[in-house]
């Protein structure tokens, strides 16, 4: 019990990291979608330098824990929404709220207006430049080229227009959607695309090390 809670409160607070680079990405919206994406990286690299509990990284490595991990990725789900969700709350109660709001109402209509088919394939490829930058960070020993790793990764994520489910949950937080059959329906969505782009390099390189060592 007290792992699984020591799990839910690490995810908190990954969701809250991200919900923190999805603020400044919403602060430079109107600004400079380049340089909000840029600014969005304090979110993952929070995330990767106090070793917290975010989905989308954790998902990709589902095939190297034993089946009891599925219930943990279950729980840092629901701690990521949690933790996306309150970083939102405190947003909407400052004068932020006008201009966040907006913003985020902005990316939610174009998410609601977007088939399902889509949502899933863009989350898919998310994760697929999430795996890598991870990957990268995880096993650089490059202090500098862990950090260019999730720059790269979180730029270029944002600015295909891919799907980051967490992030999507803080943005309908904002919007006011999040808590709506609608919202939920699309974070699912994106969530199941994010886990089948996470496991593409994973799966494919562990296929590819068992036919080498068959030869």
């Amino acid at each position: 019990m007290k792992r699984l809670l020591s799990v839910l409160i690490m995810a908190i607070l990954a969701g809250f990291a991200i919900g923190l680079g999805g603020s400044v990405f919403l602060a430079m919206l109107p600004i400079s979608k380049v340089l909000g994406a840029f600014l969005f990286t304090v979110g993952l690299f929070t995330v990767c330098t106090l070793n917290l509990n975010l989905f989308t990284g954790k998902a990709c490595y589902m095939f190297d824990n034993k089946p009891s991990y599925l219930f943990d990725l279950l729980i840092i789900w629901i701690g990521n929404l949690i933790g996306a969700w309150l970083i939102a709350f405190l947003i909407i109660s400052t004068r932020l709220a006008p201009a966040f709001t907006e913003a985020a109402k902005g990316l939610v209509t174009t998410k609601n207006n977007d088939s399902l088919l889509s949502l899933f394939v863009l989350g898919m490829i998310c994760n697929v430049l999430i795996y890598i930058a991870v990957e990268n960070f995880r096993n650089n020993s490059n202090d500098f080229a862990k950090v260019l790793a999730l720059i790269f990764g979180v730029m270029v994520f944002i600015l295909m227009g891919t799907e980051h489910s967490i992030a999507d949950m803080y943005y309908y937080a904002v919007a006011g959607e999040l808590f709506t059959a609608n919202g939920l329906i699309r974070i699912v969505i994106i969530t199941l695309g994010n886990v089948t782009g996470g496991l593409i390099f994973p799966l494919s390189k562990k296929t590819a090390e068992k036919l080498t060592k068959r030869i």
